[in-house]
């Protein structure tokens, strides 16, 4: 959540409450969170010295501005152009959301290392299918196993949907 945030923040300074609202218009197709997190990651980014306040004085009803530092772009440089960790479509939709945010020179390398990682996700997922196929199953089991096969073809689906989309990102990129 704190590239993100940071994220957000190199796009415009804002307050908890405008980062809530853009969240809510912009983020939150593929990242959830609550104004509670929201707040807690601001803390911890202030805290570190990513994020600053953009006035010293607090603005009129409390509201404080907060503006992304030199250390809190750089790390938020670290982790978009970096190595893709947890969730891949969560990892790979904040990294393509932001991508603008990045010299047009990096974003090829990003966008290959989403795709490396999708692409073993689905050889992964697809290794699984193969050794599933044709296993026994108890007959108490088989409309149960079924239905787990349905949504393991849904997970080999959507990861060859995103490998081929980040392919023709890929080609965009190298094209401009």
């Amino acid at each position: 959540m704190a590239h993100v945030i940071l994220a957000l923040l190199l796009l415009m300074p804002g307050s908890l409450y405008d980062l809530v609202k853009r969240f809510e218009a912009s983020v939150s197709l593929f990242y959830s969170a609550s104004n509670g997190s929201i707040k807690r990651a601001l803390d911890q980014l202030l805290a570190s010295g990513q994020i600053e306040l953009a006035d010293s004085e607090r603005q009129p009803r409390g509201r404080r501005v907060y503006r992304v530092t030199a250390a809190g772009a750089e790390a938020f440089h670290a982790w978009a152009t970096g190595p893709i960790s947890g969730d891949l479509e969560t990892a790979m939709l904040a990294r393509v959301h932001f991508l603008g945010l990045l010299e047009a020179s990096e974003r090829p390398a990003v966008l290959r290392g989403l795709e490396a990682r999708a692409a073993a996700e689905l050889e992964g997922l697809e290794a699984a299918k193969g050794e599933l196929h044709g296993a026994e199953v108890a007959p108490e089991h088989r409309e149960v196993f079924a239905w787990q096969l349905a949504t393991l073809d849904y997970g080999i689906g959507s990861t060859r949907h995103a490998r081929d989309w980040l392919r023709g990102l890929i080609d965009e990129a190298d094209a401009a």
